[in-house]
């Protein structure tokens, strides 16, 4: 079963954007830091900047984010390039006949709403400047068991 990585992805684009200021940044560039193609870096580029959180001009490989990273959270994101899909998806191909079959669907559901809808709250209060702040954490610590360990 393949899932989608179109969030980690784009946060991935994202920070690459706000932490390389003035470099050139070219899809094939950004490409080469995700270890993905540039057509997908491209797609997702694009779904982010039809979502008002990313500037940039074809041609021109000087992407910019189109607000600060304290006012992108992660649920924009998500909504930029998942839109409605849901994070959990019943199997809808269970026998019809049989009565766990259509009826434990159905209750399951229930609760994958209540997921989707807690995971987006969640999503709402965490933003792109908190993932950027964690991962310069993780270079601090890291850095910091290294000069330990010398």
């Amino acid at each position: 079963m393949k899932y989608s990585t179109k969030v980690s992805d784009a946060v991935h684009i994202l920070a690459f954007i706000q932490l390389n200021p003035v470099d050139s940044l070219s899809s094939s560039r950004i490409a080469e830091s995700i270890r993905t193609n540039p057509g997908c870096v491209r797609q997702l580029m694009s779904a982010l900047r039809k979502a008002g959180l990313l500037s940039s001009v074809k041609g021109h490989p000087r992407p910019a984010l189109a607000k600060e990273p304290s006012a992108i959270t992660l649920l924009d994101v998500y909504k930029a390039v998942e839109g409605d899909k849901a994070l959990l998806h019943l199997d809808t191909h269970t026998n019809p006949e049989c009565g766990v079959g259509i009826y434990i669907q159905l209750s399951l559901q229930d609760y994958f709403d209540q997921v989707q809808k807690t995971a987006e709250e969640e999503m709402k209060h965490i933003t792109l400047q908190d993932i950027l702040d964690r991962y310069q954490e993780k270079i601090f610590n890291l850095s910091e068991k290294r000069r330990i360990s010398l």
